[in-house]
């Protein structure tokens, strides 16, 4: 697998990763603990060696199975997780955010963090500033070796890219969510800041499989929080209404190339960008992940698709986009 720098952290990683919010057995639905590792073994086999988790997922399960998985196969493994979302909207001090750090290194079963990113905080915890003073300090004892930020919108993009040590950008970028190639992608680049991207597939639709008749399971997100009942509506199938969603993945049927899935092509997509240092689908199965790291083998998109695909979302999607943006 190809390899990318994630910002400036001397970490290389292969440019397709592994979202690991799934293995929570949450928000997707149960996923029992042997099919996780097969999937984290089968990420590491195609040479996926960036794990993106969360505190949050499965109220820490996700991070307790990939622990599990260092233990014997963590060699050259970069882990990125999450803190924060665990005491939204208003519980950000200091030292929650110290435990939080802690208990995640006891999941993890590590020294100290690679990468932690403050998860989806709000616009003016942000803005305030004192948040990085505080990583900045668990950064100083050791407890994290990096720090980065998972937003919601460009406007939170562009705050976080103030700090002239923040590492990475997690973001939703995807064929259906193209708002970030204006200012946020070419300040990420000047700045050197990796771009993490998150949903490359749009909670599946842009895989081109769901019908308008597809049905999710009463656990899984995709049922109950399309329209934003429980979190922001943006980390479901990228903020736009499923039967609206299914319907636009239709008619991008006709741009898909020869001999490329549409799950390749939107993937492929992404990659295309310099600023991206690494997209991290997940994966409900050791298929699916060799699948999704088998992207990195492609060759770029022509020129004239990207012009299609940025027609495409101008004149059909983005007046559809719901959520912060």
């Amino acid at each position: 697998m190809k390899t990318r720098k994630l910002g400036s952290s001397g970490y290389e990683i292969g440019e397709v990763g592994l979202g690991c919010w799934q293995l929570g057995g949450t928000e997707f639905g149960p996923l029992d603990e042997d099919t996780a590792h097969q999937i984290l073994l089968a990420a590491k086999d195609s040479e996926s060696n960036f794990f993106d988790t969360a505190n949050v997922y499965g109220s820490g399960r996700s991070e307790r199975l990939i622990g599990r998985f260092l233990q014997d196969h963590g060699e050259g493994i970069t882990v990125a997780t999450k803190t924060g979302r665990e005491v939204y909207p208003d519980g950000y001090t200091e030292e929650n955010l110290r435990n939080s750090i802690i208990e995640s290194i006891e999941k993890l079963g590590t020294g100290s963090l690679d990468l932690v990113q403050l998860h989806c905080v709000p616009h003016p915890i942000l803005q305030n500033g004192a948040i990085f003073d505080w990583l900045r300090r668990l950064r100083g004892e050791g407890l994290i070796k990096h720090f980065g930020a998972s937003v919601e919108s460009v406007e939170e993009g562009l705050t976080c890219l103030e700090h002239d040590d923040l590492v990475s950008l997690q973001v939703i970028f995807n064929p259906f969510r193209q708002k970030l190639i204006e200012e946020l992608l070419p300040q990420a680049a000047e700045k050197g800041v990796g771009i993490i991207v998150r949903l490359p597939l749009a909670s599946g639709l842009l895989s081109g499989k769901f019908t308008a008749r597809t049905t999710f399971g009463e656990s899984d997100h995709r049922n109950f929080n399309r329209d934003g009942a429980c979190f922001n509506v943006g980390e479901t199938f990228a903020g736009i209404p499923f039967e609206k969603g299914v319907e636009l993945a239709d008619q991008l049927r006709d741009l898909v190339p020869a001999g490329m899935t549409m799950a390749q092509m939107c993937q492929r997509w992404i990659l295309d960008f310099e600023a991206v240092c690494a997209i991290i689908p997940g994966a409900t199965s050791p298929e699916q992940a060799r699948e999704n790291a088998s992207v990195s083998s492609l060759s770029p998109l022509s020129g004239e698709l990207h012009d299609a695909l940025q027609e495409f979302y101008r004149c059909n999607v983005h007046g559809h986009i719901r959520g912060p943006y």
